[in-house]
């Protein structure tokens, strides 16, 4: 016997008031899936889920890589994306916006028609490492980001190496430039806010600095680790926005996003034979003193089968 679904209430489940429920914590996550895990969706969801927020991962394209290298991107068309977007727009409400890499100038101009018309929603941008693509599409990709997405972006997260290898090309200054540089060559594109990542500093130091074009707003100084990591980028950007999606104000989501990252490299794990991956769950291990006397024993006799039927 079938159930008519236009019988069926609303809320399947007579005990739950939708009143008494704390709104989500919804984030617009715009990324490529990463089979390793290391960056991508993957380390989006993990980032955002672990500060209390809702992912809601919209891909823009395929990666083949591995904890070594990226081989190779399959950008998904941007009809595709865009359905995926409207979707879930039109069912949820959305408190922040966060663009990894989404593979080609029509892609940005999908997301950036996404950001202007809802433009109280904040967007976090995301500039990763892109040397390992092709120069002319770095160049293409590039400039349809600064042209289309960045007058839509609240603020704009990168590593110090990448933003002055894109921003200030031709700086020719006898110090690195500094975070406000950089912002300072972002200033016609309209982002307020932005924070560099890895800035070499002294004594095997990093710091991280959030700034405008007008003044530094805070830095954060953090010890250098001396593993080689990927997916850092990815995971503060992301936790920064569920951050600020949850209402948090951005000084205060900026030192908690780096606070949080600090931990993710201090856990990080080497799951392949290539660089280490941040452990973005590190909170939820046990710690060592915790008592295990208070756990049911293990059940025996259920070993996995060797996957070798014969068909």
């Amino acid at each position: 016997m079938h159930s008519n679904p236009s019988s069926l209430p609303d809320n399947p489940d007579p005990t739950v008031d939708d009143d008494d429920q704390p709104p989500a914590i919804c984030v617009l996550l715009f990324n490529a899936n990463d089979p390793s895990g290391a960056g991508g969706l993957a380390a989006d969801i993990a980032a955002v889920a672990s500060v209390g927020g809702h992912a809601l991962p919209v891909v823009t394209g395929i990666y083949t890589r591995d904890s070594v290298e990226i081989h190779d991107h399959f950008t998904l068309d941007d009809e595709v994306v865009a359905d995926q977007t409207r979707a879930v727009l039109e069912d949820m409400t959305v408190q922040a916006i966060k663009v990894g890499f989404v593979g080609s100038p029509e892609n940005l101009s999908a997301i950036a028609a996404v950001a202007t018309d809802y433009p109280e929603i904040p967007v976090v941008a995301y500039m990763p490492d892109l040397s390992w693509w092709q120069d002319d599409l770095i160049d293409q990709y590039h400039d349809a980001f600064a042209e289309l997405l960045l007058p839509q972006t609240s603020v704009l997260v990168g590593s110090h190496s990448t933003l002055w290898r894109w921003l200030l090309p031709d700086w020719s200054g006898q110090r690195p430039p500094s975070a406000r540089d950089l912002a300072m060559a972002l200033a016609e594109t309209g982002v307020p806010y932005l924070l560099v990542t890895g800035i070499p500093a002294a004594d095997q130091h990093i710091e991280n600095t959030l700034t405008s074009a007008q003044a530094v707003l805070g830095s954060g100084r953090f010890e250098r680790f001396e593993a080689s990591f990927i997916g850092a980028g990815e995971t503060v950007s992301a936790t920064l926005t569920a951050l600020v999606a949850s209402g948090r104000d951005l000084g205060e989501a900026t030192s908690e996003a780096l606070t949080y990252l600090d931990g993710c490299l201090a856990h990080g794990f080497r799951p392949g034979m290539g660089h280490v991956i941040p452990d973005r769950m590190f909170w939820a291990e046990p710690d060592e003193e915790d008592n295990d006397d208070t756990l049911p024993p293990p059940t025996e006799g259920f070993d996995m089968p060797p996957h070798d039927t014969q068909h």
